[in-house]
C-alpha cells in the first residue's frame, strides 16, 4: 500500500468520523492540552500515532557511519487516557503497540505490506497500564507518567527480523510547557526515564535509558502549531547505545474534538545505532468536560 494513500486514510478517516470541520473553534486544544496538561473527570484523550523508521546508515560503537541494507520500522500506538478527579490531578490509561518491521533492502513502504514474508514480522507486541498524575498543584504544566509496559512478543528476532523486545519497560515521563506573554511561542520539555528488565535473553534487559527532548511551538493562529524539536537518548547497563535527532512538524485543530500531528526526524548522530529518518503522523480525539 502506498504510503501517501495511508496518511489520506488517516485523515478522511478522521474527518468522516468526526463531523464539524471548522476554521473558527472557542478554544484549542492544541496549545491548551498538551503532554503537560492533565484531563478533569469524564474527559478522554485518545491518540492515535503512526511512526515510521527507515534507514540506510549505522552508526558503530566509535560513532563512525556505514552504508547498510535499507531497513524499515513502523509502530503504530494507541494511547487512551481518562480524567478520574474533578481537579484535573490524576488521570488513568492504556498504552497499546502494534509493530510491522522489514529488512533486507526492501523499501520504507513494504511495512504497509501485510502479506507474509521472511523478511517482514508483524503484530501487536505490547501494552502498558499507565497513571498520570499532577505532583504540585502550584504547577499546573508539570505532570509525570509513570507505565509499565508489558510485552507480548515470544522471539525478539526470528530469520534475521527484529520486531520488539522481550523485556519489561517500566517508564517514567516527566513534562514541563510554558507559554510566553505573547501567546505566540511556548517550550515543552520532557524527561523520559525507562528499566528494562525481566528477560536475560533481552537485549535490553537491565539496561536504563534517560532521554531529554526539548520542543519549542509558534502559533500562527489558534488552529496552526508549527514546532521544531532536539531529542537525544542514551542507553545505559548490560548493553549501551545513543543517537541524537533533530526534527520538525505541525499540528492542526480539524474540530474542537479533533486534531492532526505531523512530524518529520533525521537521527543526525549516534553509537552503536541506526542512523535514519522518522516520518509521523497521528490522529488525536479530545472529549473535555
Amino acid at each position: 500500500m502506498n504510503f501517501k494513500v495511508v496518511i489520506r486514510i488517516l485523515i478522511l478517516g478522521g474527518l468522516i468520523s468526526f463531523k464539524g470541520f471548522s476554521q473558527v473553534n472557542s478554544e484549542s486544544n492544541i496549545q491548551t492540552y498538551t503532554p503537560s496538561k492533565l484531563l478533569n473527570k469524564g474527559s478522554w484523550d485518545v491518540k492515535w500515532f503512526n511512526n515510521l523508521y527507515t534507514q540506510t546508515k549505522s552508526a558503530d560503537l566509535n560513532g563512525n557511519s556505514t552504508k547498510v541494507l535499507r531497513s524499515n520500522f513502523f509502530t503504530s500506538s494507541l494511547d487512551i487516557f481518562t480524567g478520574i478527579t474533578e481537579n484535573n490531578r490524576i488521570n488513568i490509561g492504556l498504552l497499546l503497540e502494534y509493530r510491522s518491521n522489514t529488512i533486507g533492502g526492501r523499501s520504507a513502504f513494504s511495512v504497509f505490506d501485510f502479506g507474509s514474508e521472511i523478511t517482514a514480522r508483524k503484530g501487536i507486541t505490547s501494552f502498558a497500564p499507565v497513571i498520570k498524575f499532577q505532583p504540585f498543584k502550584s504547577i499546573g504544566t508539570f505532570s509525570i507518567q509513570s507505565a509499565l509496559h508489558i510485552p507480548l512478543v515470544n522471539n525478539e528476532t526470528e530469520n534475521g527480523v527484529y520486531l520488539d523486545q522481550t523485556a519489561y519497560a517500566f517508564q517514567n515521563r516527566f513534562f514541563y510547557d510554558y507559554t510566553f506573554l505573547s501567546k505566540k511561542w511556548q517550550v515543552f520539555v520532557e524527561l523520559n526515564t525507562e528499566y528494562n528488565f525481566g528477560d536475560e535473553n533481552s537485549f535490553a534487559n537491565n539496561t536504563f535509558i534517560i532521554a531529554p527532548s526539548i520542543f519549542m511551538s509558534y502559533f500562527p493562529n489558534k488552529n496552526i502549531t508549527a514546532l521544531g524539536f532536539l531529542q537525544h537518548s542514551e542507553r545505559f547497563g548490560d548493553f549501551t547505545q545513543n543517537y541524537t535527532a533533530l526534527g520538525f512538524g505541525g499540528k492542526y485543530q480539524l474540530s474542537k474534538t479533533l486534531n492532526l500531528e505531523v512530524l518529520y526526524s533525521n537521527f543526525v548522530r549516534g553509537t552503536d545505532n541506526g542512523l535514519g529518518q522518522t516520518f509521523n503522523i497521528g490522529l488525536r480525539y479530545l472529549l473535555t468536560k
